[in-house]
């Protein structure tokens, strides 16, 4: 499936609106995450829900995603461990299906961990944000949306690319030929 057709511009979809901006999107209200997962679900969207108000540390946000995604029993519980889970969900491995229109994680209450763990509840959206990334150019879509009860909530921004080297030339002893002697 592309991940949009041309016309999305236009035609403003809800799915297509989220995306626009980037793979994560708070919300505050309830009754407005609501509405809107209904709305995906009823759009194809694979739609899981984890709710984050009891994680307090790091290695329970960890189970929390690892139970609901459904990610192996050898899986890591750290952000590597995730990343690479997550890059199974882009391929359709874990928690996701080529079938549905779109994957979507939503993490309920995440106030209460971005309080206390604030650095790492942002790497978490910014893992998920690059393996979204990555997921787009298979034409797989993929949401996270993020509920907060607090209306203040703000994040750094997620997802950057980093401007690295071409494959031809990685290595470093590619762009550093030997001295003559």
């Amino acid at each position: 499936m592309p991940a949009f057709g041309r016309d999305a511009f236009f035609t403003h979809e809800l799915d297509f609106r989220l995306a626009v901006d980037g793979p994560v999107t708070l919300f505050w209200s309830p009754a407005v995450l609501s509405e809107t997962v209904g709305w995906l679900a009823r759009s194809g969207y694979t739609v899981i829900t984890v709710d984050s108000s009891a994680c307090t540390s790091q290695r329970d946000l960890h189970r929390a995603l690892a139970s609901a995604l459904n990610f192996p029993d050898y899986y890591g519980h750290n952000l590597a461990a995730l990343n690479d889970c997550l890059s199974d969900v882009v391929t359709y491995e874990y928690a996701s299906s080529p079938a549905a229109t779109g994957f979507v994680l939503v993490l309920n209450h995440y106030d209460a961990l971005a309080t206390l763990q604030p650095d790492f509840a942002h790497a978490v959206l910014d893992v998920y944000a690059r393996q979204a990334r990555s997921a787009a150019l298979i034409g797989h879509r993929m949401l996270c949306l993020v509920q907060s009860n607090d209306p203040d909530l703000r994040f750094e921004a997620v997802g950057a690319s980093r401007v690295g080297w071409n494959s031809a030339e990685w290595l470093d002893t590619t762009r550093h030929p030997p001295k003559p002697r």
